[in-house]
């Protein structure tokens, strides 16, 4: 008896996907068309300073798209759900951290960087949890260090709530794990300030 080997039809899936958006081209509510279809996904600022690297000639305004599915989805299908509100391209994405940072052009510093908290994040997605180094941390409580030093700041629970108003990439790691290091960072900027003849700012924060 002869059997035939049927070629089963290559029909690559992937989770997540990326493309770009010209707000000049797309719908109005492009972006409430995104959101209808509850899928975490990101919307870049609006990149208005890119360059092209021959020329140094400003690009086109655009958006950075990006999706996050369970569950696999083919390039037809979500070309089908990029193209209803405008989305161009239909880019497979290999790293969510990698992509997620280039949102902002994080990890290319010849490149305009945008600011993240801009980012619009859809159906719970989560940008800043996705995003984040541990070299970003770290940075971060050295700039915290760097601020109380130059405003004069000792008090902890003033610190957070500067960081809840104006920063909040502070104050998410102040509430995860950067609490203590910044603590003891204030006692003893404190001590020093008490102990040693360093000028005093008028406006100095007391302990609380």
């Amino acid at each position: 008896m002869d059997f035939k080997v049927i070629e089963k039809k290559s029909d690559p899936r992937y989770r997540n996907f990326g493309c770009v958006v010209y707000p000049d081209s797309a719908p109005p509510d492009w972006m409430e068309i995104l959101s209808s279809y509850h899928v975490p996904a990101f919307v870049s600022p609006i990149h208005d300073s890119d360059l092209n690297p021959v020329g140094n000639e400003h690009k086109k305004d655009h958006y950075h798209v990006m999706f996050m599915y369970e569950g696999k989805k083919s390039r037809a299908q979500i070309q089908e759900v990029f193209s209803s509100f405008g989305g161009v391209g239909c880019e497979v994405i290999n790293s969510i951290r990698g992509y997620a940072r280039y949102l902002c052009h994080l990890d290319n510093p010849e490149k305009h960087q945008y600011n993240p908290e801009d980012v619009k994040a859809f159906a719970g997605a989560d940008y800043l949890s996705i995003c984040s180094l541990a070299t970003d941390k770290y940075k971060a409580i050295g700039d915290m260090m760097d601020f109380c030093n130059l405003e004069c700041i000792f008090s902890f629970s003033y610190l957070c709530r500067y960081a809840k108003e104006y920063r909040y990439d502070w104050y998410r790691i102040l509430c995860d794990s950067g609490a203590f290091i910044m603590k003891e960072y204030l006692k003893g900027l404190k001590w020093e300030i008490d102990n040693c003849e360093v000028p005093k700012n008028e406006q100095i924060k007391s302990v609380e």
